[in-house]
């Protein structure tokens, strides 16, 4: 019997196992810019210009039910995740590939609609499919995300560039994607051996759509070209504030101040945590799904980011000594932590 030491992956973490897995990544082409540790890879397209590459992977029972989720909303979101990297670089979205694998339960019209809703989304958004691969699956369904971009290098936006006294900006408000999972959680629950089920979303619709069809904040990407600000920092809200906030720290090496009464919360997120028992804060903080922008400028452009109307301002960037903390209406520090997969 091997003596070797077995770690769990609950040990680590998400981010840690990111960490262990790409410790050894090295890159060895003079085209590659950026390889892992970002939202996106970026490679040398030109003297000033740069492709950037992005990948993700959605899973049945992991990252949607199909009880409650329409296929046309998931093909949807499935575009919105893949673009929202790139996007999450301060680049714009070209190109998107679409592998799936497909059990024997779902017929041919189910995977229609998915399709239905990827190509109403990449319409939307200006993105090409441009291709992809299709097997089994003995698991449910899986779909991977391959989405190209393209940036002039010099207005790309990586984690690492954060500054002491950076102004700390958030796009749209948080929790809702989180709220609005919980919801069809409990519907579903509730429902379970009804014979005609009628679900109860009166009130939420709002939370509803932001989970089964977020927006992607391609506009925040041109508003920002067009006042030709480049932020020092970016990241997307995919794993919840906290979480997006220790990557940049991370990155640049650098603490944060993350102010609780400035983070933007619905009112309908904040009515049904309250219905259900549950803290909204809690929700923005570590729900994830949002898909809303998370970036840093210079305290100098606090007036040319407020012009855009489309952004907060919900702290600052601090030395790296004094770690990253949401700083509550009274006055007290309490650490931020990343949730992230335990398992």
């Amino acid at each position: 019997m091997s003596d070797k030491k077995r770690t769990e992956i609950a040990e680590l973490g998400e981010f840690g196992l990111i960490d262990t897995l790409t410790r050894n990544a090295t890159t060895a082409n003079k085209r590659t810019i950026k390889g892992v540790g970002d939202d996106a890879a970026v490679i040398a397209a030109g003297r000033d210009d740069a492709m950037l590459v992005s990948t993700d992977t959605l899973l049945e029972g992991i990252d949607f039910d199909l009880t409650y989720f329409p296929l046309k909303h998931l093909g949807y979101k499935a575009v919105v995740v893949g673009v929202s990297d790139i996007l999450a670089m301060n680049a714009l979205p070209e190109q998107i590939m679409i592998s799936i694998g497909v059990s024997a339960k779902l017929p041919v019209e189910a995977l229609q609609d998915l399709y239905e809703g990827i190509d109403f989304a990449c319409k939307e958004l200006g993105v090409d499919l441009v291709g992809g691969d299709t097997t089994a699956s003995m698991t449910g369904l899986v779909i991977n995300i391959t989405t190209i971009g393209r940036a002039k290098r010099k207005s790309i936006s990586y984690r690492s560039g954060a500054q002491f006294n950076d102004l700390i900006c958030l796009t749209g408000n948080l929790g809702a994607a989180y709220m609005g999972l919980q919801l069809l959680e409990r519907e579903k629950r509730v429902l379970r051996d009804v014979e005609n089920p009628e679900p109860q979303f009166a009130g939420y619709e709002y939370l509803l759509q932001q989970y089964l069809k977020p927006r992607a904040r391609k506009d925040i990407v041109e508003a920002l070209a067009e006042e030709k600000i480049v932020p020092t920092s970016m990241i997307d809200i995919s794993d919840g504030l906290a979480s997006e906030v220790l990557q940049i720290c991370k990155a640049s090496k650098c603490g944060a101040r993350i102010y609780l009464d400035r983070i933007p919360i619905a009112k309908q997120t904040s009515a049904l945590a309250e219905e259900m028992h549950a803290d909204p804060v809690v929700a923005a903080l570590n729900g994830g799904s949002d898909y809303e922008l998370l970036f840093t400028v210079p305290l100098a452009m606090q007036e040319q980011v407020m012009r855009l109307g489309l952004v907060d301002v919900i702290g600052h960037i601090t030395r790296e000594s004094t770690g990253a903390y949401l700083v509550t209406p009274d006055g007290n520090d309490i650490r931020l932590r990343a949730q992230g997969f335990k398992e």
